[in-house]
């Protein structure tokens, strides 16, 4: 079970809930028998029975991101005057494949009036069930870190850069964060906070354009730009690396240290 829930396997996607005790039981051998020695007159008349019949219900598929994807998700992004405008917009985006996979859109938590906005990489299994970012193990060590600086969810905003669960917590495609791109500056535009503090390497990559890895960019202030805005950024480690790299904390709270003094001055 292992296996499977690595791999993705941990939900179900049928619409509806199958009773297998309502189903009909195989057909005995020796009535098959009867009915395949049916008379002709019966056989013709059947085939001759042109009434409609149930048709299996297939779902959308879902678009793999490209060129013309990230046009459509920039022009649906541009457009959303509100936070709850922009939500909506991402509820009826069908341009990224992580939607055909994913249970819940994860939008947001915390205060939308917040100056601080933490930017996390993508759901994993308990912000998927939930709908909520950092609702798991990850959440509790981040609520943790943000009380230790005297924060909390109430006085911060909390997003990620994707906002589907890739299968088996995998790391999003390049593909799928220039997808979602759109999304997360136009996300940023509408809180217009004075601080965004970027959670793991996916996410400071992402918002600050570069290749370089987490290591290098963790605790160095830097600014985020989008079409509007240019925000002052500090990145850190991911609390999901944490819980397998626990020494690392001594880094994170560093970063922590670095974020408080700046908002203390």
């Amino acid at each position: 079970m292992e296996w499977y829930v690595e791999a993705g396997v941990d939900v179900l996607l049928e619409d509806e809930p199958i009773d297998r005790f309502l189903e009909k039981p195989p057909v005995p051998r020796k009535k098959a028998t009867q009915v395949a020695s049916s008379s002709t007159a019966e056989r013709l008349a059947q085939k001759a029975d042109n009434s409609p019949r149930p048709t299996a219900t297939i779902r959308p598929q879902a678009t793999m991101p490209d060129g013309a994807a990230v046009e459509m998700a920039k022009s649906i992004a541009s457009k959303a005057t509100t936070i709850e405008a922009l939500k909506q917009a991402l509820n009826e985006f069908d341009g990224c494949n992580l939607k055909r996979t994913a249970k819940s859109l994860v939008f947001a938590d915390g205060n939308p009036s917040a100056k601080i906005m933490l930017i996390g990489e993508a759901p994993d299994k308990d912000e998927d069930i939930h709908g909520i970012p950092f609702a798991g193990r990850a959440g509790q060590l981040l609520d943790k870190q943000l009380a230790a600086i005297g924060l909390s969810r109430e006085t911060v905003y909390i997003t990620n850069v994707i906002p589907w669960r890739p299968p088996g917590n995998r790391t999003p495609t390049p593909q799928e964060t220039e997808i979602c791109r759109p999304f997360i500056e136009r996300h940023i535009e509408l809180i217009n906070p004075d601080i965004i503090l970027m959670l793991g390497g996916t996410s400071a990559k992402t918002l600050m354009k570069t290749n370089n890895g987490i290591m290098q960019l963790r605790g160095k202030w830097s600014e985020i730009r989008t079409e509007n805005l240019t925000i002052k950024a500090l990145s850190t480690l991911h609390p999901t690396y944490l819980l397998r790299q626990p020494l690392h904390k001594k880094l994170v709270w560093q970063d922590l240290l670095k974020l408080k003094q700046h908002l203390e001055s």
